[in-house]
């Protein structure tokens, strides 16, 4: 059975088309965002596929949604240490040029594991029906079976990404290290989940396409 959070998809929406209708006045220019992107590459790689776990790749990602995140690292509104002035000059047409590169990018294809099936297994209940009983929706809903995320919703794409990064992501929403969901819907769902959970979803994402 999938969950729904009440309120939780027309907050989501509303917020996601006020954001849609602010970006419309700007043009995306993804040949000027690679240009912009040189000082992005060795974290994460030249066509967006980092070569280090502890980075995302930011191939396929969805555009409004790496959009905001370069905002937001940049308005200091998302810490994080390792991109410490790397987008301080970054003005909002950078931020989308970049973010439009990027998206035009050749997502990574991740393989998983088998080594453990019972943690795919429940990665995968996770992610496609959630749980009911620890009020847990299901992934899919916001992220798509595919993982592919939604662009006029500001959901990010999640397959293929690295499951340490996914890991860490999901902690950090998990204990309030990161705030900027815009309906702080992650936060709470993040935090019903146990440490194994967090972990299991990570490594059915690596996977999905």
């Amino acid at each position: 059975m999938r969950v729904v959070l009440p309120g939780l998809m027309a907050m989501l929406m509303a917020w996601s088309v006020a954001y849609a209708q602010a970006d419309d006045q700007l043009l995306l220019d993804a040949a000027a965002g690679e240009q912009r992107a040189q000082t992005c590459a060795a974290c994460h790689g030249q066509a967006g596929i980092s070569p280090v776990s502890a980075f995302p790749h930011l191939a396929g990602q969805q555009a409004s949604y790496l959009a905001k995140q370069i905002r937001d690292i940049r308005d200091g509104e998302r810490v994080v240490p390792q991109m410490m002035g790397m987008v301080d000059g970054f003005s909002d047409q950078d931020t989308l040029d970049v973010a439009a590169y990027y998206a035009g990018q050749e997502a990574n294809l991740g393989q998983v594991s088998l080594d453990d099936a019972a943690l795919i297994a429940r990665g995968e209940a996770l992610y496609r029906a959630g749980d009911a009983e620890l009020g847990i929706p299901a992934c899919s809903a916001c992220h798509t079976p595919t993982g592919a995320g939604i662009d006029s919703a500001v959901y990010p794409a999640l397959s293929g990404q690295y499951p340490a990064y996914t890991a860490a992501a999901l902690r950090a929403f998990a204990s309030g290290e990161r705030t900027n969901d815009p309906s702080g819907s992650m936060n709470t769902i993040a935090a019903k989940l146990s440490a194994e959970d967090r972990q299991a979803v990570a490594e059915y994402l690596f996977g999905l396409h």
